[in-house]
């Protein structure tokens, strides 16, 4: 009976010790995590992000491409493929580029490491190291870390949830949420290939085929129909906050809006219908730094913030919002009737 019960114990002692070695702990991960994704020489992937912050979530495809140190491609669109926008940099500096338009933007910017982006696998792996406060748990085949976000919405979406694959590991999917914890920002990784090297001239600002351009131009990739004007107002639910004035100007045959809000938090916000650029080429200056607004990619600077979203151009100014206060404002915006 002794000797029965002697060899029951060692073997739930081994099946405790072999399970203890199995286990990895968030260290052995986070080690594992920043050799593949952050060590690599490159890596190449696509993805859905879907936005749930607006009266209807919305979907869109993104490619990324990065190469060793400072090569980065980013391209986003709508389901349709019809509302592209890219995120360029290479050598010559920080791009934005929309095709559709005929416009592409040059920014003297750092952009992406002073800006975590969800589907940037190496900002993923450096907020999980940055915050020392992250969660870290196995659910199935997959390890879950949760942590601070660092990128321009940190305020309004102060968490996310990162899956990563046991077998392979790399991502599956990232959850932002809001101070609630709701979901509100999905990406869902389709494919990432680690190793993936693209040459230097592959990131390179699109070229017209005939004449000589200036560097950083782009031509237009197809030509676009003029939408309807609709009015666009922020969903933002701050208190105090109120429509003082909307004023509907003809300017050269042209409709422009201007709204201003009152209260704490004072803004004003012009909108119009987005101009293509006839010609061939256009030059590319911007101020400030790129921001991902969720529905479009702006630029952002102390005390204003231009984007482009649903074939409108959009230009918010003031002199009491802070830089996440204004693309908190900039990425409620809804073409709708509500005020």
């Amino acid at each position: 009976m002794k000797s029965r019960l002697a060899k029951w114990l060692f073997a739930l002692t081994m099946i405790l010790l072999l399970s203890a070695c199995g286990a990895q702990s968030k260290e052995d991960v986070l080690k594992k995590l920043s050799s593949k994704w952050v060590d690599t020489k490159g890596y190449e992937l696509t993805a859905e992000m879907s936005i749930m912050t607006g009266q209807e979530p919305k979907v869109y495809q993104v490619e990324v491409w990065h190469t060793k140190p400072d090569f980065y491609r980013v391209k986003v669109s709508d389901t349709n493929d019809e509302n592209t926008q890219m995120i360029v940099r290479n050598k010559e500096g920080v791009f934005v580029v929309t095709p559709a338009l005929n416009k592409t933007y040059k920014f003297q910017s750092k952009w992406p490491s002073e800006n975590s982006q969800a589907y940037l696998i190496g900002s993923l792996a450096q907020d999980i190291k940055k915050d020392k406060t992250s969660t870290f748990k196995e659910e199935g085949g997959k390890y879950m870390f949760e942590t601070k976000t660092s990128n321009n919405h940190k305020n309004m979406l102060p968490v996310q949830r990162i899956y990563i694959d046991k077998k392979t590991l790399l991502p599956t999917q990232v959850s932002i949420l809001n101070e609630n914890k709701e979901e509100q920002i999905r990406v869902t990784f389709n494919q990432v290939t680690i190793g993936k090297v693209h040459a230097p001239g592959e990131f390179q600002i699109e070229q017209t085929p005939t004449g000589q351009t200036d560097k950083g131009t782009v031509e237009a990739s197809a030509e676009i129909d003029n939408p309807a004007f609709e009015t666009h107002y922020p969903m933002v639910q701050w208190d105090q906050l109120h429509l003082l004035d909307e004023k509907v100007l003809n300017v050269e045959g042209d409709k422009r809006v201007i709204l201003t809000y009152s209260g704490d938090k004072q803004f004003t916000i012009i909108q119009q219908l987005s101009e293509k650029n006839t010609s061939t080429t256009i030059p590319v200056f911007a101020p400030g730094d790129p921001v991902d607004l969720g529905v479009a990619i702006g630029a952002v600077t102390d005390q204003s913030i231009s984007w482009e979203q649903d074939g409108m151009s959009f230009f918010l100014a003031s002199s009491s919002l802070t830089k996440e206060e204004m693309i908190e404002v900039a990425s409620s915006m809804s073409g709708s009737e509500l005020k």
